[in-house]
């Protein structure tokens, strides 16, 4: 256990950051399937719209440190690869 002031500090940021960090991964899931589901549904124009809502949550959970730039940009590749794929 924490023993001194600022560790105890540490401990309830963390565990604040960890619950922050947690809504934003599933936010970002959510528009993701969101986009899967209508490449499924082979509806061009909602999964266009739907990819470019989750590419701004994917670009949001980069900018707070969320997930890596790299993993981002190969998510946000596949799921262009799949619009594209359904589109032709």
């Amino acid at each position: 256990m924490a023993n001194s002031k600022a560790s105890k500090k540490r401990v309830f940021i963390g565990e604040r950051n960890a619950l922050r960090n947690q809504a934003i991964k599933s936010r970002t899931r959510t528009f993701v399937k969101k986009v899967i589901k209508a490449v499924e549904a082979k509806n061009v124009d909602e999964a266009k719209t739907a990819l470019q809502v989750a590419y701004k949550e994917l670009d949001k959970a980069v900018t707070k440190g969320v997930i890596k730039k790299n993993t981002a940009s190969r998510k946000k590749s596949r799921l262009a690869l799949k619009i594209n794929k359904l589109a032709n």
